[in-house]
């Protein structure tokens, strides 16, 4: 056998490598976009800032010290310069995927930070494996906008795990379900109509407002906003204010709530208040061809009758009265069982004999 060369027996010493390796290594030296490695060959491994992190132009110096240990994965063993070309992003995106294929697989709620915001989704990073969460996927409501959410750390679940296809799908939306069909039970197991309760206003529309009980959203309609008269809902509350309602019914998963609390009836006293006899202030609220309504108190109108209005024939209220206008009128009729009141201003009119009787005494 003949005697080996010095540098065969050198290169024979070293350990052989192949593609697609994982091997250990110590960190030699450190430059700005690259590391080099001593891994025990002949040549020294080089892993590039792209392969070592997502984050375009950072400064790896200030990520890895000279002496560090690191594992990285043979992307090629010879760059045609004689250098091995290492991974330590692939290799760690490797890893990443078993933990998202184990917790796919169980099921397991998993918390990262939101690193990106795509046109269509959120991007998050577990042991540097992305995981995409869908726009649809992300909350239990729509999201017009999902710029809120950057670097914001949330949970989900993986409900699609395909890495081949480079698909990994997060679901944020079914846990945010459950959690609310959670409170939903807890809540309806222990509300009851009559019960006051704080709410945050959710929603606004024309017709009433939508108020988050803590996980039931109840409706408070334009009608219940008050004993009086509300024409805009939006011009009375905003959203994310806190106000007191009462739970006027429930209905399945329905809850219908309501401002008008029993105290507060402007009708509650309305025998002594309203009594027949009485003369009484109040602002014309609205008119008909028939009559004109007027507000004696919030949630309390009264009808004027045309017929009632002057001792002088009227065709129309509108042609004597405005609405705002504000009368004096006596109150006629009440029945509270209805909610009915009846007004005259004419009775406080004087008669004709009243009239010609004052003209007498004053020539008189």
């Amino acid at each position: 056998m003949s005697e080996l060369t010095f540098e065969q027996m050198l290169e024979e010493s070293f350990k052989t490598i192949r593609n697609g390796e994982v091997v250990d290594g110590t960190v030699i030296d450190v430059k700005p976009d690259e590391i080099i490695l001593n891994i025990g060959y002949k040549a020294d491994g080089i892993i590039t800032r792209s392969e070592y992190t997502n984050e375009s132009g950072a400064d790896l110096t200030t990520m890895v010290s000279v002496g560090d240990s690191m594992t990285a994965k043979v992307l090629k063993v010879n760059d045609g310069e004689g250098q091995v070309l290492l991974t330590y992003k692939r290799l760690a995106a490797e890893k990443g995927n078993e933990r998202l294929r184990e917790a796919f697989e169980n099921h397991e709620v998993l918390k990262a930070p939101v690193t990106q915001i795509l046109g269509g989704g959120l991007s998050v990073v577990i042991d540097e494996a992305r995981v995409f969460i869908p726009a649809s996927l992300v909350s239990d409501t729509y999201e017009k906008d999902l710029n809120k959410y950057q670097d914001q750390e949330i949970e989900f679940v993986i409900s699609e795990f395909n890495p081949r296809r480079n698909r990994v799908i997060g679901d944020r939306r079914q846990l945010l379900v459950a959690e609310r069909a959670k409170k939903q039970s807890e809540l309806f197991a222990r509300i009851q109509p009559g019960d006051r309760m704080e709410g945050t206003v959710k929603n606004v529309t024309d017709f009433g407002a939508f108020i988050d009980l803590g996980g039931v959203d109840g409706l408070l309609h334009i009608s219940e906003m008050s004993w009086g008269r509300v024409e805009n809902p939006k011009k009375v509350f905003k959203v994310g204010e806190t106000v007191e309602v009462m739970i006027k019914e429930i209905h399945d998963t329905k809850v219908a709530l309501s401002l008008k609390f029993p105290e507060s009836n402007p009708w509650a006293n309305a025998e002594e208040n309203y009594a027949t006899g009485t003369v009484i202030d109040g602002k014309v609220a609205r008119m008909t061809d028939f009559g004109a309504f007027v507000e004696l108190a919030p949630g309390v109108d009264a009808l004027l009758h045309v017929s009632q209005i002057s001792r002088a024939h009227v065709d129309k209220p509108s042609d004597v009265l405005s609405v705002g206008q504000e009368i004096t009128a006596k109150i006629v009729d009440l029945n509270v069982a209805e909610k009915k009141i009846s007004l005259s201003m004419k009775v406080l009119e004087p008669t004709a004999e009243q009239v010609a009787s004052d003209d007498t005494s004053a020539d008189e």
